[in-house]
């Protein structure tokens, strides 16, 4: 299997759509700060005779720079809905053309703040254009080597889900109550088929955070039939907004690695905790599960196909969230894993949101 960043051409993804970074995020706020502002010092330090000179030449450019940055980034950000809602050639035109007219702008206040500067119309331009396209660069780069995530995380999931000995074990589990219990074997048949519906619906765009726990449900249902008793599930979602959007499938991977990892190879019953709640304007996600005794508990990710059942997992589920993470929400995001007093807890904090970003 290719690399989870890079398809196997090393093209991006099918789902990969080029478009501008959301400026309101502060990742990418802070990203293109350091970008920027590394470029002036590259700039500075290639124009200055003398080492001495830095410092000075810096403190001149920052005058023009600084401004036109943070009147960059906050008109970015007031604008951003309606950039989203053209068309990527509309929108860059537009972007080109706002970023023109700052330019304009931050160099005539500049000249007139530093008569004495005799700062280079020419140079100023050469400069300004090459900082935005290196900065386009840079988020397009950084977009195109996180976008096969999303693709990747259906893959996984599909893979996931056509494991021999699950659809063993649920058709199993709707045969045996065929004759005893026709309705309940038309329930599993039915979970099934809108689980399969979930796992194949596109995965580029943000989901209702409801559809996301009907989906954890289809699935919890079908592996309560095959475990009974042994599987008790603890949600704990009166508080949770039902309407706010998360990445599609950043919840039921992660259950699917407690029923896996957690509740199978335990030989009594075990119970899952899901909690999901608003803090401030976070969504906070927790999911536990317990660890088994025997043999040594790793950390849990999702199999291959081909993997024996409890392999030790690499990761690559909480992997493929972190990443996918990142791509939606940037440095506003993580996820974190803990282990202890025999309990592995999972905690995904993002940002909670009633629309796209």
């Amino acid at each position: 299997m290719s690399s989870i960043k890079q398809s196997a051409n090393g093209t991006p993804a099918p789902g990969y759509r080029a478009r501008l970074p959301n400026f309101c995020n502060l990742g990418i706020m802070l990203r293109a700060l350091i970008l920027v502002n590394f470029l002036c010092i590259a700039a500075v330090i290639a124009k200055a005779e003398k080492l001495s000179d830095v410092t000075a030449l810096y403190l001149v450019a920052s005058v023009i720079v600084q401004p036109a940055l943070i009147l960059s980034l906050v008109t970015l950000c007031g604008l951003r809905r309606w950039l989203s809602s053209l068309g990527h050639q509309k929108e860059l035109a537009v972007f080109l053309a706002i970023e023109g007219g700052i330019g304009l702008v931050s160099f005539n206040i500049a000249r007139a703040a530093l008569p004495d500067a005799q700062i280079s119309a020419w140079q100023f331009a050469f400069l300004y254009a090459f900082v935005i396209v290196a900065v386009l660069f840079y988020f397009d780069m950084r977009s195109r080597a996180l976008s096969p995530a999303l693709t990747e995380a259906r893959l996984s999931a599909l893979q996931a889900r056509i494991r021999p000995h699950f659809l063993y074990n649920s058709m199993n589990a709707a045969l045996s109550l065929i004759r005893g219990e026709p309705q309940r074997a038309e329930r599993v048949l039915e979970n099934m088929a809108e689980l399969f519906r979930g796992l194949m619906h596109e995965n580029r765009n943000l989901v209702r955070l409801d559809e996301e726990v009907n989906l954890c449900l289809n699935y919890l249902e079908i592996e309560q039939i095959r475990l009974g008793d042994r599987l008790k599930v603890n949600w704990k979602i009166e508080a949770m907004p039902a309407n706010s959007l998360v990445p599609p499938l950043i919840l039921q991977p992660l259950v699917e690695n407690a029923v896996y990892h957690g509740i199978e190879p335990l030989g009594e019953p075990g119970e899952i905790g899901i909690e999901i709640r608003e803090r401030g304007r976070e969504l906070i996600i927790i999911l536990t599960n317990p660890v088994p005794a025997a043999p040594p508990f790793s950390d849990p990710a999702l199999a291959g196909a081909a993997a024996p059942p409890h392999a030790h997992g690499n990761r690559m589920a909480i992997a493929n969230i972190t990443e996918r993470l990142q791509l939606h929400y940037d440095a506003e995001a993580h996820l974190k894993t803990e282990t202890g007093n025999g309990i592995y807890r999972v905690t995904i904090v993002l940002p909670n949101l009633d629309r796209e970003p």
